[in-house]
């Protein structure tokens, strides 16, 4: 769903609201794209680019470079105008219930079914363009290979005290419980390891989790992506889902196949996790 949208945006959208009853996106693409054309026009711009910069946009402003649809004659497009051209297109896209353009030219997109963010996010590569980043070895802390380690890359919190109270614990935790919690729906029956039906993820504190699940591909395009308050946001919600909302059957409560959906959410909270403990450096536990 994701890659769809990012199709035909040029740039992944970001979640709006909690989720609770609605799941939306926000784009501000018309904006960008009417920038774009604007500044291609500028005299003296092209040079100013030079040949290695902003390719895709050399064929401005006949052609958009985010939206792929022509201007007959180059003519200026308000942002409005442009937001009502990816709107017919998004409305197009599966998965997308609703697409609502603003006076401004902010795209509001409702989707249908917001647990397909699970699938999205275990399907997806890890930031468009970036190298890998190696895990560090156990006790290590540092940023990316070769890189010199810098305050904003360091482990933002203490491996101690291992309370609730230190948030650092709370992520590890929610990255080795997520694992556990796999381990004991497969030994209780529940399907794992396989993708599971997104429309059952519709309760409140599901939807709390992809909610937050939904900002990764927008974080992974930023240049500050906030990673440790991410993580203490994502862990948090896991912690309350598991909880309130249990991957795990209760007493004789059979396996379900909605049990099976939140335990492929917890694969894929695992996965973001460890993806942004790396990045800030710190090695994701094999236990607590």
């Amino acid at each position: 769903m994701i890659e769809e949208l990012r199709g035909v945006l040029g740039a992944a959208p970001v979640p709006q609201g909690s989720w609770e009853r609605d799941a939306c996106f926000v784009s501000t693409a018309a904006l960008r794209k009417t920038a774009l054309r604007k500044t291609a026009a500028l005299p003296g711009t092209a040079a100013l680019r030079g040949a290695a910069a902003l390719p895709e946009t050399s064929a401005l402003p006949e052609t958009s470079a985010l939206s792929g649809t022509a201007v007959p004659g180059g003519t200026a497009e308000s942002p409005a105008e442009a937001a009502e051209r990816l709107a017919t297109r998004l409305r197009a896209v599966p998965g997308v219930r609703r697409v609502d353009v603003r006076p401004n030219g902010f795209l509001v997109i409702g989707v249908a079914t917001p647990g397909r963010i699970v699938e999205d996010v275990l399907a997806s590569p890890r930031r468009p363009g970036a190298a890998p980043v190696a895990v560090p070895r156990p006790g290590a802390v540092h940023s990316q290979p070769g890189a010199a380690v810098s305050p904003q890359h360091a482990a933002p919190w203490p491996d101690f005290p291992r309370t609730w109270d230190n948030p650092g614990f709370a992520v590890r935790y929610a990255y080795v419980r997520a694992g556990a919690v796999r381990r004991w729906a497969g030994d209780l029956g529940v399907r794992t390891g396989v993708a599971a039906r997104p429309e059952l993820l519709d309760g409140p504190f599901d939807r709390a989790v992809l909610r937050v699940l939904a900002e990764l591909p927008s974080r992974r395009e930023s240049r500050d992506p906030g990673w440790a308050a991410y993580l203490e946001r994502l862990a948090e919600a896991y912690h309350t889902a598991v909880e309130r909302a249990s991957p795990i059957p209760m007493g004789d409560e059979p396996p379900s196949e909605v049990h099976a959906a939140r335990v492929r959410m917890g694969e894929a909270v695992r996965l973001v996790l460890g993806e942004g403990l790396v990045e800030l450096g710190v090695t994701p536990p094999g236990k607590i």
